[in-house]
């Protein structure tokens, strides 16, 4: 099967492949598509674009920052219904921008990216997929995101359990929760989402908190008529709206990693929404943080601690020692019977190693260079791999606002190497290692100063403690970085190929 495999296989030639279809690689396509770069390919695994919004269905979802701030800058939405965009408007939208903009002619879907390898030889990347095509571009630009691959706990007797099981992003949608006893496992970002969203479904639910998150209200609301129609007759008000969301979001940059003893405000509006709406003292102090606001990622709901305080609710702190057939026991020998098990375990962000093989110079695995934790230089370049881009790479993540803003620096940098090249006439770009590792070591003290490191166990830090998801800093300081392209960080060559192959190079 696989040497017939390799037999269809054909190797088409581009300029740049892009790995993912979501904000990130759409935001990256537009930008070719305006600089008049038309030799790209987008492979998508899913069957459309829309990233973790089209994989992410389940009950509830929804974003937590605002929806006209989650959205392109270059590219407003006057159709939002709601302050804080649903899953399926956010899906529309990604939608909407891929047609406006002519990216499907671009896109490959339902191929998964299985490998990528530099060759030293010639200076270009070979991409091999699932599908029928493999690739061999001059760039490689990964925009698959680091909330991409489910994590799932490992718990003894998983397998044997009869009933449905599935993890949130990858919701079960044929499974009637109606009357059904369901235990979610985790209380993170989607399971305060799903909870409320399913509560008047179920018969019971257990719900398995290891440690519960800080909760603050969630200021939605619909988008009145008016406003919409305003928005859409002058799209300044929409932009300057824009704007004052970034402002009061980049403000609270000042308690996470300036002035972390400012968390304690915040604080005092997480106990006040406890407070307010769970009135029985042994749950209330199951559902209250011991560890400092922001350490973990902060959440947003108004009806959650309402869902969790139903009294066909149990809150299980006890760890769980097995699942069986029937059923899961925790640590202090307790059985409960379940009907269906939903995972709320989130992703591997921190470790953040691809989905697939990376070999740059020399045949140097990723995983090898990244053994240590994920590092590059602007959660951008990788010093080893060059020609290869990473959209919302190590410590590009954000605790206080919208990662499209982070998104679109980074796009605009690798906008920039792009054309510093051409202009240059050179085959690779690879940033240089000591640029590399005094930037990160940098971030890695700064990070060492914010609430992040104030002693909570968190998805942000690889299993060793080291935290290679956030960013340090304001995002404007990001942008100003980002800016432009400062060629005496890397070290630069030009075409390899002798005479007869310089048609196939990618100058």
């Amino acid at each position: 099967m696989h040497a017939f495999k390799i037999q269809l296989m054909q190797t088409k030639k581009k300029t740049l492949v892009i790995i993912g279809a979501g904000f990130a690689g759409i935001c990256m396509g537009i930008h070719l598509k305006k600089a008049g770069i038309d030799d790209f390919v987008i492979i998508e695994g899913e069957d459309g674009a829309g990233g973790t919004w089209r994989v992410n269905t389940y009950p509830g979802a929804a974003c937590d920052v605002q929806s006209h701030l989650y959205s392109f800058s270059f590219e407003p939405y006057p159709k939002w219904s709601r302050m804080f965009g649903l899953q399926d408007e956010i899906l529309e939208y990604q939608e909407y921008c891929c047609e406006k903009y002519g990216l499907y002619l671009h896109c490959e879907f339902n191929t998964f990216v299985e490998s990528a390898t530099f060759n030293d030889r010639k200076g270009t990347w070979t991409v091999e997929t699932s599908g029928e095509n493999t690739y061999e571009a001059q760039f490689v630009i990964s925009g698959s995101g680091g909330l991409s691959k489910p994590a799932y706990p490992d718990i003894q007797g998983t397998e044997s359990f009869k009933g449905p099981k599935f993890h949130s992003a990858q919701w079960d949608h044929s499974v009637d929760l109606k009357g059904k006893r369901v235990a979610v496992i985790g209380s993170g970002a989607s399971a305060i989402q799903i909870v409320p969203a399913i509560i008047d479904e179920v018969e019971h639910l257990d719900y398995y908190q290891r440690t519960p998150s800080w909760v603050l209200p969630k200021p939605d609301r619909e988008i009145l008529d008016i406003e919409k129609s305003v928005f859409k007759a002058v799209p300044a008000v929409q932009q300057l709206y824009r704007s004052a969301i970034y402002a009061l979001m980049e403000s609270r940059a000042l308690g996470f990693v300036v002035t972390p003893k400012l968390m304690t405000y915040a604080k005092l509006m997480g106990l006040r929404h406890i407070n307010k709406y769970i009135k029985d003292p042994e749950l209330r102090k199951k559902m209250t943080p011991e560890y400092e606001m922001g350490c973990k990622r902060i959440l947003m709901s108004n009806d959650y601690y309402q869902a969790v305080s139903r009294d066909y609710v149990e809150v299980v702190s006890e760890g769980i020692a097995s699942i069986d057939e029937t059923g899961i026991t925790t640590a202090d020998g307790r059985h409960r019977p379940v009907d269906v098990i939903v995972y709320c375990t989130g992703f591997y962000a921190s470790e953040n190693v691809l989905q697939y093989e990376v070999y740059g110079k020399n045949g140097l695995d990723i995983k090898e260079a990244w053994k240590d934790g994920p590092e590059a230089y602007l959660g951008t370049v990788v010093s080893g791999f060059p020609n290869m881009f990473t959209i919302v790479g190590p410590n590009t993540g954000l605790g206080h606002n919208s990662m499209i803003y982070m998104i679109e620096s980074q796009v605009n940098y690798i906008m920039e190497a792009l054309r510093y090249t051409r202009k240059e006439k050179l085959q690779t770009i690879d940033v240089k290692a000591d640029v590399q590792a005094a930037y990160n070591k940098e971030i890695q003290a700064r990070l060492d100063r914010s609430i992040w490191a104030s002693g909570c166990q968190s998805w942000y830090k690889t299993k060793s403690g080291k935290n290679t998801t956030l960013w340090p800093g304001f995002t404007f300081e990001f942008r100003a970085r980002t800016l432009f392209f400062n060629a005496r960080d890397f070290n630069k060559e030009r075409s390899k190929v002798d005479v007869r192959e310089k048609e196939e190079a990618y100058v």
